[in-house]
């Protein structure tokens, strides 16, 4: 019971952050539509966003994992040593990022028209200095979150996406699009400085710099490295997406961004507040022999997310028109986008489950510092299937075939680490009869939510309220039969 509640409390915090957020895409929605002006703010954000989630997720990721186990004042050192190292390397690439802006944008945007090409470089360089303070935001959190500051740790990133969501109302009349380049440099120093400020009052940890050569830096390396190549290759769907579409007509980035951050938000809420607890548990767990309490919880994590995303998959797909429409469809934001952006939502909506079940059991393999595998499964994913599927329907397809890219290989690669797990630590998904159970309930949720769909409601905003409200009863009731 006390795991659930930590992982209410910081869902709850999670779904508030994650609604700033969003309602960031509903406002340039409304302000740009599907326009090439839309198509720059979202790519000028990509690479610092990017390197946020990879760069800083390895460090925490493997962080976490090697801190844990230390003791005798080897937390301190490492901890100081690692601040140290973190600070001057992502320092200097931000440096370089604002230097030369050109040569990054055409790296990986060259497609884009000559308008959206120069408004994303300028973008871009108001960007790039966020980089720096958004991973070390990233680390604290890890630093708060070894130390079961779950809490507090969330609460940083809904301070960030609160801060931008309001500088892209605030200053849009007066500065246009360049609101969010500033809005994401000042929301990233803030959330670092509140982190900052948070770790030195309750002196958690001695936060300074220091450097001092000790065997865990290798350690710490050696399980970095494949981990951030791993998360890398989960983000690169997001770059790949992006890189692709700016060889179709202006709007296919914004429609890809809205599309993909509306099936992101139930799953991003959900599956991060279960891999937020339950990671730093799994990193002290591996320090013992005892794999059976290991696999009760990889049991338990997979329940919770069977039980709060399948039900959610099946609402995003059946409702996507009504859900853009509503949530959408105002100011810039046309029918004709409505129509751009639900049938990719559509598609989109195969990959929730799978994101986050391969996020879920990666977890398991970092804590116990087998990284490699998980890295080897990713690629193959990320470069092979969901580029091959890319490449053989996009003359014919257009955006779909992106969107359909994502889907096939996040569940291709979903299938593979369920195996894999399966076959080196002998991690059931369930019991028989929890199985049969789960089963069951699956398919009475999937045909109640969906079969409300077909009961005509001439008002569209009571439509999707209704079958919303018939997702979330079962999801409560699945919580309560599987906890």
């Amino acid at each position: 019971m006390q795991f659930l509640k930590i992982v209410g409390a910081v869902a709850a915090i999670n779904m508030v952050a994650r609604l700033f957020g969003f309602f960031r895409e509903v406002v340039i929605g409304y302000q740009y539509g599907t326009s090439y002006q839309a198509d720059s703010i979202i790519t000028a954000f990509t690479i610092p966003n990017f390197l946020y989630l990879v760069l800083g997720g390895a460090i925490t990721t493997a962080f976490i994992s090697i801190y844990s186990k230390l003791e005798d004042r080897r937390d301190e050192a490492f901890l100081k040593t690692l601040f140290t190292g973190l600070t001057v390397v992502v320092g200097a690439v931000t440096l370089l990022f604002m230097v030369i802006p050109n040569f990054w944008i055409k790296l990986f945007f060259a497609g884009m028209s000559d308008e959206a090409y120069l408004l994303t470089r300028d973008l871009f360089v108001w960007m790039a200095p966020s980089t720096f303070f958004l991973v070390i935001s990233m680390w604290l959190s890890g630093v708060l979150n070894v130390h079961n500051k779950y809490q507090f740790s969330a609460f940083s990133t809904l301070v960030f996406n609160g801060l931008f969501l309001i500088a892209g109302i605030v200053f849009y009349p007066t500065i246009g699009a360049f609101a969010y380049g500033i809005g994401a440099t000042i929301a990233a120093i803030l959330m670092a400085v509140v982190l900052f400020w948070y770790v030195k009052r309750t002196k958690i940890v001695p936060l300074s710099f220091g450097f001092e050569k000790m065997p865990e830096l290798k350690r710490f390396l050696k399980l970095a490295l494949p981990i951030l190549f791993g998360g890398a290759t989960l983000q690169f769907y997001f770059f790949i997406q992006r890189i692709y579409a700016t060889g179709l007509p202006d709007g296919a980035i914004a429609s890809l961004n809205y599309a993909s951050k509306m099936t992101q938000f139930p799953q991003a809420i959900l599956m991060t507040a279960v891999t937020t607890v339950i990671y730093p548990m799994l990193a002290k767990l591996t320090a013992s022999t005892d794999r059976g309490k290991l696999e009760a919880h990889y049991r338990k994590g997979i329940r919770l997310l069977f039980v709060l995303l399948i039900p959610a998959t099946v609402f995003v797909y059946v409702y996507a028109k009504e859900i853009i429409t509503v949530i959408f469809q105002y100011g810039n934001f046309t029918v004709d986008s409505t129509n751009q952006t639900y049938p990719l939502l559509q598609v989109f909506s195969w990959s929730m489950v799978a994101l986050a079940i391969n996020m879920y059991i990666t977890r398991f393999f970092y804590a116990l510092e087998n990284s490699y595998l998980p890295v080897v499964f990713n690629i193959l994913s990320v470069f092979g299937v969901n580029i091959l599927v890319i490449q053989l329907f996009i003359e014919t397809q257009g955006a779909n075939a992106i969107a359909l890219g994502t889907s096939i290989s996040t569940i291709f690669n979903m299938i593979c680490m369920m195996l894999l797990a399966k076959r080196m630590y002998h991690f059931s998904l369930f019991t028989k009869k929890i199985g049969m159970k789960m089963i069951g309930y699956l398919l009475l949720s999937t045909a109640l939510i969906a079969g409300f769909s077909f009961v005509a409601i001439p008002f569209m905003l009571v439509d999707v309220t209704i079958g919303g409200v018939i997702t979330a009863i079962s999801i409560v009731i699945g919580m309560k039969v599987f906890q």
